[in-house]
C-alpha cells in the first residue's frame, strides 16, 4: 500500500526518538550507529560532530538508510535517502532552537554560536517503508516522486 510521507514520519516519531543511521565507510564497508533525528517537514536532521565517523561516511557517499526501533509487536520504519552536512551559523541558529525535541546544549553548551565542531546532517528522504508485525501484516510505501533510490 502507498502512503504520505507524513504518516511515515508519525508512525516513526511514535515508534521511538531513537533510529540507527547505517552509512558507508571510505573501504565500502557498512556504519551503523544509533542517533536521535528530528523532523522538519519532509527532512531529518541529525545533530553530528564535525570529525564524527558519520560525517565522515557522508562526505565520501551520502546514501544512507535509517531504522526506527521495532515494538515488541513487530512495527517499525525505514527510511532511505541522500545526506549532506551542514555547519552554517544560520543553519545552526535555527535548528538549535524549534526543531530537535531535545536540548541540544547537553551536547553542545557552546551554543549554535560557540560549538564549531557540532554540524547537522539532513537527510533528504527518498524512500520509506512501514512495517506491521514483521512486515507479516503488512508494508506500507512511499517514494519521492522521480526517485529511484
Amino acid at each position: 500500500m502507498t502512503i504520505d510521507l507524513s504518516e511515515v514520519q508519525r508512525v516513526a516519531t511514535a515508534l521511538s526518538p531513537w533510529a540507527h543511521l547505517a552509512s558507508v565507510r571510505g573501504d565500502g564497508s557498512p556504519d551503523v550507529v544509533p542517533v536521535h533525528p528530528c523532523w522538519e517537514g519532509d527532512t531529518i536532521w541529525i545533530m553530528v560532530g564535525r570529525d564524527s565517523v558519520k560525517t565522515r561516511n557522508v562526505s565520501g557517499n551520502d546514501r544512507v538508510a535509517l531504522h526506527w526501533q521495532v515494538t515488541e509487536s513487530g512495527d517499525g520504519v525505514e527510511v532511505w535517502g541522500r545526506a549532506t552536512i551542514h555547519d552554517d551559523l544560520p543553519t545552526k541558529r535555527r535548528l538549535w532552537n524549534g526543531v530537535f525535541d531535545y536540548d541540544l546544549n547537553a551536547f553542545a553548551p557552546g551554543g549554535p554560536d560557540g560549538s564549531p565542531d557540532t554540524v547537522f546532517m539532513k537527510v533528504q528522504v527518498t524512500r520509506a517503508m512501514v512495517m506491521k508485525a514483521y512486515g507479516m501484516a503488512g508494508i506500507d510505501r512511499w517514494q519521492a516522486k522521480g526517485s529511484s533510490t
